[in-house]
Formats: C-alpha cells, structure tokens, sequence
C-alpha cells in the first residue's frame, strides 16, 4: 500500500483526497467561493479517511499544493501538512497548483493555460502543451488584449481557472477555448504525488515554504 493524502488549498476550494498507488481513493472538497479552510480542513481530512477505513498511521505521505494562489490559503493547508508530517514522521511531497489544475485539461493539440486569479487585471499562469510538459514557467501576469497572442496564432489554446473570467473580457482570438467554473483539486494531485513518492522527490519539511510567487502586502488600517 501506498497511502497518500493530498491536501489543495490555493484557492476557495478546500479539497482533500486519499489515493493508493496512484488512484483517488477518496475526495472531499468545497467547491464553492468562500474561503472555509481553517474550518473544514481538518474535519475534511478525517471524513476521507474514515470512509477509506485507513488511519493516520497507515500513511505513506503528504502531498501539498505549494501554489501560487491564496497567501491564507496556502499558509493554512502547508501548516497542516507539516504539522502531519512531523507527528507522523512521513515525507511531504509538494505540487505546483497550475500543473495539477492543467491536468484538469484533456486535448490532444494546442497548449494548455491553467490561471488563477491575482489582484484587478493580474493572474498567475503558466503554459502546458498538450502532454501536460510545462513549456512556460509560472509568471504573474498582467493581462491585456495581446496576451498569449503568439501561442494563439499558431494553435488553440484552452485557458482554465478562475482568472478565465477576466481573460475572456478580453481575448477574443478564434483559437482561444474558455473553461470556467474550475478550481484546483486534489483529485489532479494523486497521480503527481504518486510519481513524486516513487522517485523520493520529496521536501525537507523543516524548511518548506509554499510559492507564493508574489510578496504579501498586508495593508494597514486606515489612521482615525
């Protein structure tokens, strides 16, 4: 056996999965636009491995989704998953958020453009081509009606995310393809973390951080 929890939390959507070899045994998550991680998180993780009959100590790993996305977010699931780690002296495995959410994508041509939501006209976004290889590393991106351009020129390029909504205000490209009403999930982790556990790619936990990719500014209140 090979029991892996994977814990995704970059986003609104606090999702928990139990895999086994590979295979999403179990998944709960909150697919919704409220942001309920230090609430439901570890009562998540419970109910999956109740109703996989499987015990904290039947783990072989964590597996995490180290961003970027929501600093709250991501602070809140990483805490869980070292705070597991430790108690359970069991490795943590980290995957970047955009590579899981791209393999929420299914084509056979074009790339692949998996963004999530920044601050006003920002995403972070990467680019996948259609074997889910990364082609374009993950950038904080500011978008504009030229954006992509050069990809969409030559192929179609299928955009998923919650930061689809603004780039479709704006891109208008006959090869651009929308996917909206998508979040990460850890369903897309359990096959990454599988290959990761396998060749012990894995985080010293100690000292793991998760990619925020942007510094967080947190605004002051305002003087009386």
């Amino acid at each position: 056996m090979a029991y892996i929890l994977n814990i995704e939390t970059a986003t609104t959507n606090c999702s928990v999965s139990l895999s086994n070899k590979g295979e999403t045994v179990v998944l709960k998550e909150d697919y919704n636009n409220n942001y309920s991680h230090a609430e439901r998180l570890h009562i998540y993780i419970d109910d999956v491995l109740k109703e996989a009959k499987v015990s904290l100590n039947d783990l072989s790993a964590i597996a995490i989704s180290k961003g970027p996305g929501s600093y709250t977010g991501l602070r809140i699931g990483v805490s869980a998953a070292k705070g597991l780690c430790f108690a359970l002296d069991i490795p943590l495995i980290s995957i970047p958020t955009l590579e899981a959410l791209a393999h929420q994508v299914s084509t056979e041509t074009g790339v692949i453009v998996p963004m999530l939501d920044a601050r006003r006209m920002e995403v972070y976004s990467a680019i996948f081509d259609a074997n889910h290889h990364q082609i374009r590393e993950t950038e904080a991106q500011i978008l504009n009606e030229t954006s992509f351009k050069e990809y969409l020129d030559k192929r179609k390029v299928t955009f998923i995310g919650n930061g689809v909504t603004k780039t479709k205000e704006l891109i208008t490209h006959e090869n651009a393809i929308f996917i909206e009403d998508k979040l990460p999930s850890a369903n897309e982790m359990t096959p990454l973390a599988y290959q990761k556990y396998k060749k012990s790619d894995i985080e010293d936990v100690a000292y793991f951080e998760p990619y925020y990719l942007k510094d967080f500014i947190a605004l002051k209140p305002k003087s009386k």
